[in-house]
């Protein structure tokens, strides 16, 4: 009788540490799986926010080509420049082909600046000087939400590759997200030459 009595404690116990894994498992899974759709949701709402920004960029480009037009007659290449790289971004895409058309666009709108300078009454200029605060404020918010996307991939890279997180994020289909990169061109150290 006292034999039966252990094995059925010994059953108890074993059925009560199985609940109490299972339980434990449960809230494993649970907490992995709300992080990893966080982080995500995280970088979804990053990319959402460069995106409003480069929309805003983009919008300003019209004004802002109508006030150096004026002045600017013999700047043509710029300026068809700049109106091309707004079109690519207006048109791109994903997240990889918006990047890009945004740095494009960010480069023509530094040669429209350059040129400008070659003009007094342009810089003078108060609605060019507004648009240029505007472009320069939304490069910063730019720039800003960028490293914010960065970050975000980070943390989420993170939880997806390490232990256990991987194996959480491979149940569920998720893999590594890219990072926002700065494109080669940038990269490049300027040349500076001074005449002698």
């Amino acid at each position: 009788m006292s034999f039966r009595l252990e094995v059925k404690k010994m059953i108890e116990l074993l059925m009560g540490f199985i609940v109490l894994l299972l339980v434990v498992l449960v809230v494993v899974f649970i907490y992995y799986y709300n992080r990893i759709v966080v982080l995500g949701n995280r970088i979804d709402n990053a990319w959402s926010q460069i995106d409003v920004q480069l929309r805003k960029r983009a919008d300003l480009v019209p004004n802002l080509m109508k006030t150096v037009e004026g002045y600017m007659k013999h700047e043509q290449k710029v300026m068809i420049r700049v109106t091309e790289a707004r079109a690519s971004l207006m048109k791109a895409g994903d997240i990889g082909e918006r990047a890009r058309a945004g740095n494009i666009l960010q480069d023509a709108l530094k040669s429209l600046f350059a040129v400008a300078e070659n003009y007094p009454d342009l810089k003078a200029n108060q609605n060019f000087l507004k648009f240029q605060e505007e472009l320069s404020d939304i490069e910063d918010k730019i720039a800003y939400t960028r490293q914010f996307y960065n970050d975000s991939v980070l943390f989420y890279n993170n939880m997806v590759t390490t232990i256990p997180g991987m194996w959480f994020a491979s149940f569920m289909g998720r893999k590594q997200k890219p990072y926002l990169e700065i494109p080669n061109e940038a990269r490049e150290t300027p040349k500076v030459e001074f005449d002698v």
